[in-house]
């Protein structure tokens, strides 16, 4: 059975990860809707998307410009749609067109050319820097010495809308090296926040086998997908 396009499964599944986000929240101190939902729906076909949305989700994420395109173009208008995967220039008009988020901008080229963009089009999305605190290469985002500089050009820009920041934690990583990677996202959004006087109130982190640890460090946006739609098929 594909998971992915079962109604029920798809509802009672995302009930339980509501559920855990919300119990999540409650046991690290925090409002049980300090954390928001989004449901990384990348890879799965159209029927699962509308499953999680007849079950009141609104929050979907994608990784693939091409793939967001074809989503947008047959599914409800309310759907606020997230851009999570790496983002290269030439594909940041369609970002710009289809996406509300953007949650990897990792260099001040890519910033400049959405900020260009974002006015010849009349937008204004939401952004967030996308920072590499794991260190491993085969991780996008910016290094966090570097961020600074970043940060200043997201701070100037005049039509996109800086909203904190994100990461991503290794696979298998230990639980101590999930909290340190997760706590030093806030710090830099806290040092940020002051140095720039202005508020960062996201940050983007956790996924369906590290929340737990990103919500107790501060995330308030975790990216769920396969504890949503079962297991993904990258054939």
């Amino acid at each position: 059975m594909n998971h992915a396009t079962d109604f029920h499964y798809v509802a009672e599944q995302l009930a339980r990860v509501r559920q855990a986000v919300r119990q999540t929240a409650e046991q690290s101190g925090r409002p049980a809707d300090a954390v928001g939902l989004l449901a990384v729906s990348k890879t799965f076909p159209v029927e699962a998307i509308l499953a999680a949305y007849q079950a009141g989700q609104r929050r979907f994420g994608e990784s693939r410009i091409q793939e967001l395109e074809l989503k947008t173009a047959v599914l409800p208008d309310d759907i606020e749609w997230h851009l999570i995967g790496h983002l290269q220039s030439n594909k940041a008009a369609k970002a710009v067109e289809y996406a509300h988020w953007i949650h990897s901008v990792d260099s001040l080229k890519l910033l400049e050319r959405l900020d260009r963009l974002a006015g010849d089009l009349g937008r204004q999305p939401n952004i967030l820097l996308e920072v590499n605190l794991s260190g491993e290469a085969s991780k996008f985002g910016i290094d966090s010495h570097a961020l600074d500089d970043l940060a200043a050009g997201a701070a100037a820009a005049g039509n996109l809308r800086w909203q904190g920041l994100m990461t991503m934690a290794p696979a298998m990583a230990a639980r101590h090296e999930l909290h340190r990677i997760f706590s030093a996202l806030r710090q830099r959004r806290d040092q940020l926040e002051q140095r720039f006087q202005q508020a960062l109130p996201v940050l983007s982190m956790g996924m369906s086998g590290d929340y737990p640890a990103a919500i107790a460090e501060g995330a308030t946006i975790v990216r769920i997908g396969s504890a949503i739609f079962g297991a993904r098929n990258y054939s």
